[in-house]
């Protein structure tokens, strides 16, 4: 007699649906626990969760995402499944996720639309990055709703300071008037630097060009590996012997670090890496394994390790000037004596 009217409808529900909410809440409860979880321990939450969380019932599914937004082990590619979600389910973890990248919040707002690009306006701290973004996709009232917060909070205090004292309520109105024109000039800042920045700037980073990525994209289709290594070679401005090692990593991790640290698009890297290696096609819950090994990887720690590998590059297949009565003759390895690039199964 004691059940309440919820308990009476969790009840009805049937046997099995509430039997799977159970194990999802029991997966994110037993996850939560881990203070320093294992790559073993991450994979199996990460293989686990989605298919748990697309069986479960709403509820329980609300109940999860909150819970993992105070989780600062969120496996990259859970976070980005979740941010996915619609935003009744997902809100929380927009706004609280210590998971989510600046590169997977500006990703989330340019693919899942309005509401969830004004939710995530709510986190604390935004940085630049994403406050640019969220300007170029039109959100910039959000995002000035955003910005001006304190200022409103300043000036909703005035009422109550005018009551005690009216000198106190006109200073605190002022100083309420200049956050909100500060905002605003900071916010015109942003939209200026915004529309002025060249979409191709990188800060001095290698780039690909545009042509550069189509020929990748399109010997990638063929799988012609001897033209895809040539042309990688190229973008690299490193040897053919440098792109053939990249790519004859089977496991696709050093192609993927290449295309991220030359600011390849999404897409077409995902293409790419699925076309030369064909595990990264694997479904594990409702990603790829290519875009999980994307979502693992740092643009500017890829970045690096290009120019570390160019140096070594360099440095092993620059060709010494020698005088002509140097003790030694200088010996060259002419292509046809270096080991031929087999086309990645």
């Amino acid at each position: 007699m004691g059940l309440t009217v919820d308990r009476y409808r969790e009840l009805e529900q049937p046997q099995a649906l509430r039997r799977k909410d159970v194990v999802l809440m029991a997966t994110v409860t037993s996850f939560e626990e881990l203070e320093h979880p294992t790559k073993s321990e991450l994979r199996q939450f990460a293989e686990l969760f989605a298919p748990l969380f697309n069986a479960s019932s709403d509820e329980a599914r609300r109940q999860a995402v909150a819970a993992l937004s105070r989780s600062a082990h969120v496996p990259s590619a859970v976070a980005f499944f979740i941010a996915s979600q619609p935003i009744a389910v997902s809100a929380p973890f927009l706004i609280h996720s210590p998971c989510l990248d600046d590169e997977t919040l500006v990703t989330i707002a340019r693919t899942q639309g309005g509401e969830h690009a004004r939710t995530i306006v709510q986190r604390e701290n935004l940085s630049t990055t994403v406050v640019d973004a969220l300007v170029g996709l039109r959100h910039a009232r959000s995002v000035a709703k955003s910005v001006t917060k304190p200022a409103a909070k300043h000036a909703a205090a005035t009422p109550a300071l005018s009551e005690a004292a009216p000198e106190l309520a006109e200073a605190a109105e002022s100083e309420g008037r200049h956050l909100r024109e500060e905002a605003l000039r900071t916010q015109i800042k942003q939209l200026a630097a915004h529309l002025s920045r060249p979409s191709s700037d990188r800060l001095g980073l290698r780039t690909i060009t545009t042509v550069q990525e189509a020929l990748l994209v399109r010997f990638a289709r063929g799988r012609e590996a001897d033209s895809f290594a040539t042309t990688l070679a190229d973008t690299l401005s490193a040897s053919r012997w440098l792109a053939e090692r990249i790519m004859l990593d089977i496991s696709g991790h050093q192609l993927a670090t290449t295309l991220k640290g030359l600011g390849a698009g999404l897409e077409e890297s995902l293409f790419i890496l699925e076309r030369f290696y064909s595990h990264l096609r694997e479904i594990i819950g409702d990603v790829c394994r290519s875009q999980i090994l994307w979502d693992t990887l740092d643009a500017e720690e890829c970045a690096a390790r290009i120019e570390a590998w160019r140096r070594a590059d360099q440095y092993t297949y620059a060709t010494p000037v020698q005088k002509p009565d140097a003790a030694e003759p200088v010996v060259r390895t002419s292509a046809s004596q270096r080991p031929k690039l087999r086309a990645v199964r």
